[in-house]
């Protein structure tokens, strides 16, 4: 719900959002809850030599990352996890993974 509630542009259906990041996502893009999912990410810049499990619950895509975004992991070619400096945004679960790396990166930026 938060990069929904974060992106500048929502589809499936429109919405109005916060439109606090320059992002575009599509609700429910991956399917409904049937078609939930856990894959492992491989290629995303967390660092550690192991691709990184994501579980995926009725997720958006996001179709767009504008200006500030910076792109940490991506699943099927689209981005699923985005750095937009005080902001972190997910379209994955990774309070469902025993992972601590996206909880760590967000330790990271919020430590004094």
């Amino acid at each position: 719900a938060g990069a929904i509630l974060l992106a500048s542009e929502v589809t499936n259906p429109a919405q109005q959002s916060l439109a606090l990041l320059d992002m575009a996502v599509e609700r429910n893009a991956y399917g409904r809850q049937l078609d939930s999912r856990v894959v492992r990410l491989s290629g995303h810049q967390l660092g550690g030599d192991a691709g990184m499990e994501a579980v995926f619950i009725r997720a958006p895509i996001i179709r767009r990352v504008g200006d500030g975004g910076v792109i940490l992991a991506s699943y099927q070619g689209t981005p699923v996890l985005v750095d937009f400096g005080r902001h972190l945004v997910a379209t994955f679960h990774p309070e469902l993974s025993s992972d601590p790396r996206v909880h760590s990166l967000f330790l990271e930026k919020v430590r004094p």
